[in-house]
């Protein structure tokens, strides 16, 4: 499932990854896939902000705004006839 594009607050930092994988267990999503080694983000925008992958990297290399995303914005749009936004 798709929120909104490009509006995520998921950042991963690969300097700081040293491909663990903990990310990869934890994410209910797949957004993030193994790659030469380390992590890679595959798809930012299924991304529900939940927080899993930030809490759960031992390296800090993944921050993310933890929350319920943009699904609240969808929701709540919906009830109130507005535009969603995950400002």
């Amino acid at each position: 499932m798709k929120y909104l594009k490009n509006v995520v607050t998921l950042q991963y930092d690969s300097e700081l990854c040293t491909g663990c994988g903990m990310c990869l267990d934890v994410c209910p999503h797949r957004v993030f896939v193994r790659s030469d080694g380390k992590v890679a983000i595959h798809d930012r925008d299924a991304c529900m902000e939940c927080g899993a992958c930030a809490r759960n990297c031992p390296f800090g290399a993944i921050t993310v705004k933890q929350g319920v995303g943009c699904a609240a914005a969808v929701i709540s749009s919906f009830f109130t006839g507005g535009e969603p936004g995950c400002g």
